[in-house]
């Protein structure tokens, strides 16, 4: 299809369609927020079910031909494991035009401390221009600007859509999608498209739309320290023998160096081709850091943030405080988390951290790495053309030009949608910003960017449609 074949949709009139729904589009994610479908195994199920069935009741409205919910078994470990149900929706492409992959996902994170919120985490909430509560923003935002784009450009091209229209809206994705890559491999021909958008990213700042152009991986392992056969009183053995949450604390420590950059040997830093300055004041309000902290690490913010390694410690096995008693612990473990930058392969990243973490000798205590998970990196060019369109609409539905970011975290599952569809570009979006508050208490959604998102994705649709010329015209 080119332009001659598609009724040309202007900024204006995509910004008139997205009003007139937006209120709809409004309910619809405030009911979603209600279903509080986390897909971690400790939580009822249930409700990851009654999400999966509100998100096609709402695929179905939208016009979508054919709405399934799909769960694929496989096994972990030779144990058997059923994915969470996810929905697939579609409609077909007219003969010549290109299909349009759209993915997001249902499930959310748990809510955490109910006391550190200012609303109820399950109740969307409208304040001062926002809309609280879990999911409003990851991702159930994503699945209604999707809804919502789709439900505007039916009804402008009077229900003959002129591309076609898929949606994918798995049900894991905040458990680690762990049946995800033999669910696309078994959905393959189904969910195959020209062009993969997944709004499930971040805008730079309110009112500034961005598309995320790199990712970083991630890899994970547990380090165990063993310093005696048993446990013993500190007072008659202590001195001579550093128990093994010291010398726990001394493997961490190894990790960075003094200036706070990640100290392993073999890590890569990707290059920087961005301009875009985080200053500092907005990245420590952001991070909500204490007036004393100083920031770790060298180079500029958003290098350190979207292009070199970052290694965290996000867990420690030890006697509590409460019960502690006077004893010499024998046996330690931290688990350590490793974001690692675009280019970066990770069982390499993998094996540089286990060769550091075994290579050091401590008072000659034991020391062993467990290797975890391990979750490739993305980056993408955007002089190709669906990147092109994705740019362009966002700045006419933001009306601000908008920019190319990279993101400090990680979604691995692009890595299988490289794998599998390697011809289709993806281009990553979201409805996020830096008072989102993702994952945490009171996590929000700017009820503008929302409106503004929605427009994009209808532009952004309507122009793939239009053809590749379009964006070589722009």
């Amino acid at each position: 299809m080119n332009e001659s074949t598609v009724s040309h949709l202007s900024a204006d009139q995509a910004a008139e369609l997205t009003a007139a729904s937006f209120p709809q589009a409004l309910q619809e994610l405030k009911d979603l927020v209600a279903i509080p479908g986390i897909a971690w195994p400790s939580f009822d199920q249930s409700h990851v079910e009654r999400s999966a069935e509100a998100v096609a009741e709402l695929a179905r409205a939208a016009g979508f031909e054919t709405v399934e919910i799909h769960r694929v078994s496989t096994t972990d470990e030779g144990k058997p494991v059923t994915g969470a149900p996810a929905v697939i929706a579609r409609i077909p492409a007219p003969e010549g035009a290109p299909t349009v992959l759209l993915y997001a996902h249902h499930d959310v994170q748990p809510p955490q401390d109910r006391a550190l919120w200012d609303t109820e985490p399950f109740v969307a909430t409208e304040k001062n221009g926002r809309l609280y509560g879990r999911g409003t923003a990851d991702d159930k935002a994503g699945i209604m600007v999707h809804l919502a784009a789709v439900r505007a450009l039916r009804e402008h091209f009077q229900g003959a859509l002129p591309l076609g229209i898929t949606l994918f809206v798995e049900g894991e994705e905040e458990a680690g999608s762990p049946t995800f890559r033999p669910f696309l491999e078994e959905h393959a021909a189904e969910l195959r498209g020209d062009a993969i958008i997944v709004a499930d990213s971040s805008n730079w700042v309110v009112g500034t739309p961005a598309l995320t152009t790199s990712l970083r991986g991630l890899v994970d392992g547990t380090v165990t320290v063993r310093v005696a056969e048993h446990a013993s009183h500190s007072g008659m053995f202590g001195g001579p023998v550093l128990d093994a949450l010291t010398v726990l604390g001394r493997v961490i420590a190894s990790l960075h160096t003094p200036e706070g950059d990640v100290a392993i040997e073999g890590l890569q830093t990707a290059s920087s081709t961005s301009s875009l300055v985080y200053q500092e004041e907005d990245f420590r309000r952001d991070a909500g850091l204490l007036e004393t902290s100083r920031l770790a690490g060298t180079g500029s913010l958003t290098d350190r943030l979207w292009l070199k390694p970052a290694l965290s410690v996000i867990g420690v096995d030890g006697p509590s405080v409460e019960t502690a008693s006077n004893t010499l612990i024998n046996e330690a473990r931290a688990k350590l988390s490793l974001r690692i930058a675009p280019g970066q392969d990770p069982e390499k990243a993998l094996e540089a951290l286990r060769a550091h973490v075994e290579g050091l000798d401590i008072f000659g205590a034991e020391i062993r790495f467990e290797r975890g998970e391990a979750g490739q990196p993305f980056q993408t060019e955007t002089v190709k053309p669906y990147a092109r369109i994705a740019l362009a609409s966002l700045t006419d539905a933001f009306g601000t030009e908008a920019v190319e970011i990279g993101m400090g975290g990680s979604i691995p599952f692009i890595a299988d949608l490289t794998e599998v569809y390697p011809d289709a570009e993806i281009l990553v979006t979201g409805v996020e910003d830096p008072d989102t508050r993702a994952h945490s208490a009171n996590e929000s959604l700017d009820l503008g960017d929302f409106q503004k998102a929605i427009c994009a994705e209808i532009l952004m649709l309507s122009r793939i449609a239009e053809g590749e010329g379009f964006a070589e015209s722009e």
